[in-house]
């Protein structure tokens, strides 16, 4: 089974917080940056919603072994 790493830009990211408005269960803002709950996750529900919000694209999801 396959599972996902969650990574984010920091330089990119501007703290807008639509991921973690999205998708609070794997997202939270930490000193005004988005970061991952979880670095490594077992399957996707709202994380590429999460992702496809961010207006400057800092964040993505790579399929790991």
């Amino acid at each position: 089974m396959p599972k996902y790493q969650i990574i984010i830009d920091q330089e990119k990211c501007i703290g807008c917080g639509n991921c973690a408005n999205i998708c609070p269960s794997s997202f939270e803002l930490v000193e005004g940056k988005a970061k991952p709950k979880k670095i490594v996750i077992a399957k996707i529900s709202c994380e590429e919603e999460a992702a496809d919000s961010c207006p400057v694209n800092a964040i993505s999801i790579k399929k790991t072994k």
